[in-house]
């Protein structure tokens, strides 16, 4: 089976405009250039504005679509409403808010300090409601209609999961603010949906959550009952479904794709168990040390 296979017709995304906050890189960028393929502008979002300003270029020469980037602290409410102010100005109008946008590191809780914790917080749920109420205010007050909400959750905001304890509390609060405005909202033709990937390897978040060998001693292909991690366009097809017409009847659902590995045994990170403290005391090393770079 080709994973890498693209799922559905060239224009289906056609003249939609699409915001995707943490477009630049990891998965957020991999949705990003197939909804490009589609048809659709696509704004992406990020604090690394000379980031953005790169994989615009790529992009657009790959793909021929428009990209505009925006620079957005997603957990600053003044940027994020700019950044619906630009990218309203840029394509007329937006159609989809794909909350991708988040933040998390692996570590017992009790070692983490409140600033660590609210860090995490902030970005995820905080970033979330800061988008999702800017574009849904303005949807409301422009009178516009056929509006989508696509949420990036993870397979513990159900379950919960050890190690990974901010970024699991908010991302359950994501789920339920997803559930909750997606009966609430709907009467102005607004539809809310999420994603609970499974593992989904990017450079950059893996490299920072199992730095060094890590990422080889607790192997989460393992955990998954397909014996293997998701494609990235598998993702971005689940995705691309999601924010297209195609799905209009969707609205308040929450779609796992993970190879059955929530079934097998809940939360994601609780194999961490086997982690000693020396190896935690090296683990933070490194990974503060990735920070200083």
């Amino acid at each position: 089976m080709d994973t890498s296979a693209k799922m559905l017709r060239d224009d289906a995304l056609k003249g939609k405009t699409i915001v995707v906050t943490g477009g630049g890189s990891g998965l957020g960028k991999s949705m990003t250039t197939y909804f490009l393929e589609l048809g659709a502008n696509v704004v992406i979002t990020s604090r690394n504005i000379e980031k953005l300003e790169k994989v615009k270029d790529e992009l657009e020469s790959l793909t021929g679509g428009k990209v505009h980037p925006v620079q957005c602290d997603v957990r600053h409410y003044d940027q994020v409403e700019n950044m619906v102010k630009e990218s309203v100005e840029a394509f007329g109008s937006v159609d989809v808010l794909l909350n991708n946008a988040a933040g998390n590191f692996i570590s017992p809780t009790e070692r983490l300090s409140a600033n660590a914790f609210d860090t995490i917080i902030d970005i995820v749920l905080k970033g979330t409601k800061n988008c999702t109420l800017a574009f849904g205010k303005h949807w409301i007050d422009v009178e516009e209609k056929n509006k989508t909400v696509l949420n990036i959750v993870t397979t513990y905001a159900y379950t919960g999961s050890a190690y990974v304890v901010p970024s699991a509390c908010a991302k359950a609060g994501v789920l339920a603010m997803t559930r909750s405005l997606a009966v609430e909202w709907a009467k102005y033709g607004m539809r809310f949906n999420a994603i609970a990937p499974g593992p989904f390897p990017t450079k950059g978040a893996w490299d920072r959550l199992l730095p060094g060998d890590l990422k080889e001693k607790f192997d989460l292909a393992k955990k998954v009952p397909l014996k293997r991690v998701g494609d990235h366009q598998e993702l971005a097809n689940l995705a691309a479904y999601l924010v297209s017409d195609f799905s209009a009847y969707m609205n308040g659902e929450v779609v796992t794709i993970d190879g059955g590995e929530w079934l097998k045994g809940a939360g994601q990170m609780n194999l961490l168990e086997q982690v000693p403290e020396e190896m935690w005391d090296m683990l933070e090393q490194m990974i503060r040390a990735k920070k200083g770079k």
